[in-house]
């Protein structure tokens, strides 16, 4: 019988080192940063870089999650801020390569042929990893050599939803993964007299409440556009708990405005930091 194989809930913090000898050393207390995720005007750019969950869960190291920060560098307060937020707020393991796709969507001199190329790539692997998030289930398949191979598939059910316009950016990364997947659509702007977020165009696959949704938004700054999004889906019958954010970059605010909101619902994204690019949909669509 097929069973549902599930991944870790905790994520490794941006810098985090593994060693498989000896536990790691838990970060030290002199280290700090003040929290500013409740302030609804974001610092200047500079300002603290953050990282993922602190924990890890391991079944080959059996160690602690640590970041390895000298005294006076601001990813302690983030690994702090996102253990604050909550477990549904996942993080992609940094590394040199995420590293330098996100200096490049955030440089201000870049052409619009590396910011596109760069966008595409990390928008690739936050699908994946978002993917890696839904059910699978076990399956046996035959090799061409007669071969009985024990393996996995997708379970059925799952879709997108992309929060136009800058959420458009992310659908031919899902496609490219799952290259049958249905994709609806939001349309969420600002009222020009009250500056609330206000759902104009909604159109989604008519048995979405039966399915897992991906919804894409690449910047989550306020978390207003979203949280709207999120009310949408729900007056169609999906359930917060199968609802998975799929961003790039995302403020302590946004995030936390969210999940404070859905407690149940998962956030994917690459950063967590105070300043959002919020430049990326012009940019991207060459409206800037």
């Amino acid at each position: 019988m097929a069973t549902e194989l599930r991944c870790s809930d905790s994520m490794p913090c941006h810098n985090q080192k593994v060693n498989s000898v000896s536990s790691l050393e838990p970060p030290r207390r002199g280290d700090v940063i003040p929290d500013h995720a409740g302030g609804d005007r974001a610092p200047v750019e500079g300002a603290s870089q953050a990282c993922g969950d602190t924990s890890l869960n391991s079944d080959s190291n059996g160690g602690r999650g640590n970041c390895d920060a000298p005294p006076g560098d601001s990813l302690l307060g983030g690994c702090e801020l996102s253990g604050q937020i909550g477990a549904q707020l996942k993080l992609l393991p940094m590394n040199d390569q995420i590293r330098e796709l996100q200096t490049i969507i955030r440089d201000k001199t870049a052409s619009r042929g590396d910011f596109m190329f760069s966008a595409d790539r990390l928008i690739r692997l936050v699908v994946e990893e978002g993917l890696n998030q839904l059910p699978y289930k076990e399956c046996m398949v035959t090799t061409p050599t007669g071969y009985k191979y024990e393996g996995v598939k997708f379970e059925k059910g799952n879709c997108g939803v992309s929060i136009m316009r800058s959420g458009e950016a992310m659908e031919q990364g899902l496609r490219d993964c799952c290259r049958s997947i249905r994709i609806g659509k939001i349309l969420i702007q600002s009222d020009e007299e009250t500056q609330r977020a206000k759902v104009y165009y909604a159109k989604f696959p008519p048995d979405i409440y039966r399915r897992k949704v991906l919804l894409m938004y690449p910047i989550l700054s306020t978390g207003n556009t979203v949280i709207e999004a999120v009310k949408v889906l729900i007056e169609h019958g999906v359930q917060p708990n199968v609802i998975i954010v799929l961003s790039l970059f995302s403020t302590p605010h946004g995030a936390k405005s969210i999940i404070q909101e859905f407690p149940e619902i998962t956030i994917l994204t690459t950063e967590l930091h105070p300043v959002a690019p919020t430049h990326f949909g012009q940019k991207y669509f060459g409206t800037d």
